[in-house]
C-alpha cells in the first residue's frame, strides 16, 4: 500500500513539474535550479492536497459542530493568507535561499572532518525494510522534537514575544495553525531541518512526516467541539485538548502557589499527548474556553490592552517591536 501511494504521488509530482513548474522556471531563467524546482514541486503538491482536505473534510466538520459562531471573518482571512504562504511553498522558497546554503556548507564541513550523520531507522535491525514502521519511528522522533520546541516557544521570553502572535487569534479555526511570525517559523523550520539531516530521514519520508503533522495541527485548531473520550484523549491530540492550550490564562501562563504568574502553558503536544503526560504538562479538563492572551482582554494599570495587529504586516511589525522590547 505504501509503495502504491508513493508511486501515485511521484507520478503526480512529475506531471505537475513538467506541465507547470518547469516551463515557468525556464521562462524566469532558473534552468540551473531545475533539480531544486522538482523538490519544491513535491511540497507544492503536498500543500494543494492539504488544502483540499481542509476544504472537503475539516471545513464541513467545523460547520457541523462549532465551538462558537464565526464573528471575525477578517481575522480568519488573514489566517488563510498565512496558510497559503506556508503550504504552497512560498515560505520554503525563502528558507531555501536564506538558510539552505548555510546548512549545506555546515554538513559538508562535518563530512570533510569525518563526522557523518546516522539513520535513526538503522538503529533497530529490520526497520529499514518496513517503510511503514520506519515512517512511524520518524513520526515519533519529530513529535518529541516538536514538543520541546513548543515548550521553548512558551518559556523563553524572547521567543514568546514572537510566538504570541499565534496565540492572539480570538477566533480559532482550521486555518489558524500557520498564523505565526515569520521569524518564529524560520527558527522552527531551521531546527527541524537540522535535526532531519542529523537523524538521516529520507526526503520522501520527511515530506510525509511534515504533511501528517501539519494536517493534524489543522484539525486540532479547528472550531470544532470534539473530544476523543477518556481513552482516545490520551492517544492522539484532539481539538478539545489543543484548544485548552490556546485558552486565555491557560495557554500562555502558569500561576505559582503564591499567585504570581509566569510564562508557561499546558498541552504542548503536536500529535501525541504522551509527552505532556510524561512531563506533567497535560490538562484533560473537558472545557471549551475563549481563546487568546490575557493582555488582549484585561487592561493593565494604565487601562490599556495590548494590540497584536489586525493585518499580516501589522502583526509582523508588532512582533518585531515586542521582540525588541518596544511593543
Amino acid at each position: 500500500m505504501m509503495e502504491f501511494l508513493t508511486n501515485v504521488f511521484a507520478q503526480a509530482q512529475q506531471w505537475l513539474f513538467e506541465a507547470v513548474v518547469q516551463p515557468l522556471m525556464f521562462a524566469l531563467g532558473l534552468a540551473s535550479l531545475l533539480e531544486d524546482g522538482y523538490d519544491a514541486t513535491g511540497w507544492l503538491l503536498v500543500g494543494l492536497l492539504q488544502i483540499a482536505v481542509l476544504l472537503a473534510v475539516i471545513g464541513p466538520l467545523q460547520r457541523w459542530r462549532p465551538v462558537e459562531p464565526v464573528q471575525d471573518r477578517a481575522a480568519i482571512r488573514v489566517d488563510i493568507a498565512y496558510t497559503l504562504l506556508h503550504r504552497l511553498g512560498l515560505f520554503r522558497v525563502g528558507l531555501f535561499f536564506l538558510a539552505q546554503p548555510l546548512f549545506d556548507a555546515w554538513f559538508g564541513m562535518l563530512r570533510v572532518h569525518g563526522l557523518s550523520t546516522f539513520h535513526l531507522d538503522e538503529v533497530w535491525p529490520g526497520v529499514t525494510d518496513q517503510p511503514l514502521l520506519s515512517l512511524l519511528l520518524y513520526l515519533l522522533a519529530f513529535d518529541f522534537l516538536e514538543y520541546w520546541i513548543h515548550r521553548a516557544q512558551h518559556q523563553w521570553n524572547w521567543w514568546w514575544q514572537l510566538h504570541a502572535l499565534h496565540h492572539s487569534q480570538r477566533q480559532m479555526t482550521m486555518w489558524s495553525d500557520n498564523r505565526n511570525h515569520l521569524l518564529d517559523s524560520l527558527l522552527h523550520d531551521c531546527i527541524v531541518v537540522v535535526v532531519a539531516q542529523l537523524i538521516g530521514i529520507a526526503p520522501g519520508q520527511f515530506v510525509a512526516v511534515v504533511a501528517i503533522m501539519q494536517l493534524s495541527e489543522n484539525f486540532q485548531h479547528a472550531n470544532l467541539r470534539l473530544w476523543f473520550g477518556r481513552v482516545g484523549e490520551r492517544l492522539w491530540v484532539s481539538p478539545r485538548f489543543h484548544r485548552r492550550h490556546h485558552s486565555i490564562g491557560i495557554g500562555h501562563e502558569v500561576v505559582d502557589p503564591d499567585g504570581r504568574r509566569r510564562l508557561g502553558s499546558r498541552n504542548f503536544g503536536v500529535l501525541l499527548p504522551w509527552w505532556d503526560m510524561l512531563f506533567r504538562t497535560a490538562d484533560f479538563t473537558l472545557r471549551y474556553d475563549p481563546t487568546g492572551i490575557r493582555d488582549q482582554v484585561e487592561p493593565d494599570a494604565a487601562g490599556r490592552v495590548r494590540d497584536y495587529g489586525r493585518g499580516f504586516w501589522a502583526q509582523q511589525w508588532l512582533g518585531l517591536k515586542r521582540l525588541l522590547g518596544r511593543g
